[in-house]
């Protein structure tokens, strides 16, 4: 078993240098400064995935590695700590570079080896100051098949190439050797370059901006504003979690289909824990020992110890503008076990490259765990849809050349107790390609876009719904990765709400051609003129359908979201045409069907 505790819980000065103003100037300096790193790097990548997708992650550290602020994604941890061990802070010097994707050397900082990590000091005057990081998921570095992402891959080796923690710029001067090896193991190394020089490039804004935030007010009050900062979240988290746990254990079941392999369901357990320490305080211990073990197939997800803290800490922060995501919410928690060999604590060289699938499992098992005590978290969602097209058409000249298009696409998010879960979300900040830009930059022709009908489980706030992309192929030949989880064990929804639909991959459909993709697969061959339609699944409802107030059902039925079919039998409400028949819906109402807590295909008291 690995058991770990959170960094030190951060200081907090009786007499603090940083006044209560400054520190707000400061709060919303290190965020704009965080954000126009992420902008620049959106505005000069190369890659899809990073300039139209956004798959990409920015963050402010302290002189001691502790994040100061970062982007509200839920799934990373500590990642400075696997720089300091090979490279300490106290040798670091102005312009040093550090760059690594390898996931188990950073446990799980970086969770997929598509994922590059720029990390670089801040000093003024001789003295460390801060750390700034970029990161970004790179199309393709190698590996089993294009795109180095693949069900097929049964070992991280067949994922790309593996970058240890290593010294990229060394005080201003560039390790090119490194550099070129990397983009040589590329199958699109232009591309690879394009996308490493603008990473540099946001390291290095980042650098200079934050700089000048401590030349404004001094090294010290930004330092001691970074602690005060951290603190506050901290404090924020714990309370949160005192309101929501009650002492004793609490513990909430979720699980992913498969791996891609036959191998699955697989049961993704956790616990929580309050209990008075001997000092006197509330102890937070956060237990995943229970999750099944490790899968043959690239779900495994290496969970940083930081994440069950992050993402209970974005959870309780509510998208608080007067808060800051960063290290307070893991240092909330006191202790974190995971279990080696196991679905979120794998052993080297278990494959990784889809373990997107589990860390969205993992976040509404978050919610589950939450709900389960005394809070009042959404749904399940879905798992956002990835597919990978890779072949070759014919450029204007007429000649083959190659193309690979990776589309991760939006899904339904669960339903809040007090709203609807959001429609055909990719994740976070993430967006779905536009149709323009898919048609301009690959061979296809985008027939369909829109929502998937009465994917969003039936509730009082309903789930949100999924989305239907329909492709021709116009290339001269592809083939074809999927990956859509969800299938067999859909989004469960909570207190009458019903679970959420799910997705599929169907090429040529509705002919004599039509053929049902599983759902995670690789090897799926495509020509031109093949039709592809993906539908993705929905996220979980929130309270009794029946109780959804009258005019919300005619909207959707009107929007395209629900049928009047499911209108009908799922919400209770008779449609004629575009009108209710209020006559009969009051009827159909009054025969209010009995639920329980959860809802997966079955009403349940109890998810296990």
């Amino acid at each position: 078993m690995l058991q770990s505790s959170p960094s030190t819980p951060p200081r907090e000065c009786d007499t603090p240098v940083c006044d209560p103003v400054s520190l707000e100037i400061i709060r919303g300096a290190i965020a704009a400064a965080q954000a126009e790193m992420e902008a620049l790097l959106e505005r000069t990548a190369i890659s899809a995935f990073i300039r139209e997708k956004k798959d990409f992650y920015t963050a402010l550290f302290d002189a001691d590695g502790v994040m100061a602020v970062g982007s509200m994604v839920p799934i990373f941890g500590d990642m400075t700590g696997p720089v300091f061990e090979k490279f300490p802070a106290d040798t670091m010097q102005p312009g040093d570079l550090y760059w690594y994707n390898d996931c188990y050397g950073s446990r799980g900082a970086v969770s997929h080896s598509n994922d590059q990590v720029l990390l670089a000091p801040v000093f003024r005057n001789g003295r460390r100051c801060a750390f700034v990081m970029s990161w970004a998921h790179f199309a393709d570095i190698g590996g089993i098949r294009p795109g180095s992402i693949s069900p097929d891959a049964t070992e991280i080796f067949q994922e790309g190439i593996i970058v240890p923690v290593t010294k990229l710029i060394d005080a201003g001067q560039t390790n090119e050797a490194a550099l070129s090896i990397f983009h040589r193991n590329s199958r699109f190394p232009e591309q690879s370059n394009g996308d490493m020089r603008a990473l540099m490039a946001s390291v290095d804004l980042g650098v200079r901006r934050v700089g000048e935030i401590i030349d404004r007010f001094g090294a010290d009050v930004v330092a001691d504003a970074f602690d005060q900062l951290l603190a506050r979240t901290r404090r924020l988290v714990r309370t949160k979690l005192a309101e929501t746990f009650d002492y004793g254990t609490h513990s909430f079941t979720d699980a992913i289909d498969g791996d891609g392999h036959g191998n699955g369901p697989f049961k993704i357990r956790f616990s929580l824990s309050r209990e008075k320490g001997s000092d006197g305080e509330d102890r937070f211990t956060f237990d995943a020992t229970e999750t099944d073990d490790q899968a043959p197939g690239p779900v495994n997800y290496l969970m940083n110890e930081g994440v069950p803290g992050m993402a209970l800490g974005l959870y309780y922060l509510g998208g608080d503008p007067a808060q800051v995501c960063n290290a307070g919410g893991p240092n909330a928690i006191d202790a974190v076990k995971l279990r080696e060999g196991s679905l979120l604590a794998p052993r080297f060289p278990a494959p990784l490259g889809m373990r997107g699938l589990t860390a969205m499992r993992v976040i509404s098992a978050m919610s589950g765990l939450v709900n389960v005590a005394r809070g009042e978290a959404p749904a399940a969602n879905s798992a956002y849809v990835i597919s990978i097209m890779r072949g070759n058409f014919r450029n204007e000249a007429g000649e083959l050349e190659r193309f690979l298009l990776a589309d991760g696409i939006g899904v339904g998010y669960g339903a809040r107790p007090d709203a609807d879960g959001i429609d055909a979300v990719y994740f976070v900040a993430q967006e779905n390609y536009p149709v323009e830009f898919l048609e301009l930059g690959y061979p296809v022709r985008l027939r369909t876009y829109g929502i998937a009908q009465d994917s969003g489980g039936a509730g009082r706030h309903r789930g949100g719904c999924g989305i239907v992309r329909e492709y021709e192929v116009m290339a001269e030949d592809a083939v074809l990765a999927v990956r859509i989880d969800s299938v067999k064990n859909p989004p469960w929804g909570i207190d009458g709400g019903q679970g959420g639909g799910s997705g599929r991959a169907i090429v040529n459909p509705g002919t004599d051609r039509e053929q049902v993709l599983a759902p995670l697969s690789d090897g799926n061959r495509l020509v031109r003129g093949d039709i592809l339609r993906i539908e993705t699944g929905g996220g979980g409802g929130h309270g009794h359908p029946f109780d959804r107030p009258v005019g919300k059902v005619i909207e959707d039925v009107l929007g395209g979201f629900v049928s009047p079919e499911a209108a009908r039998s799922l919400y209770g409400v008779v449609m004629e045409g575009n009108r209710v028949d209020a006559d009969a819906t009051v009827a159909v109402r009054a025969e209010r069907p009995a639920h329980r807590r959860f809802h997966r295909q079955e009403y349940v008291d109890v998810l296990s």
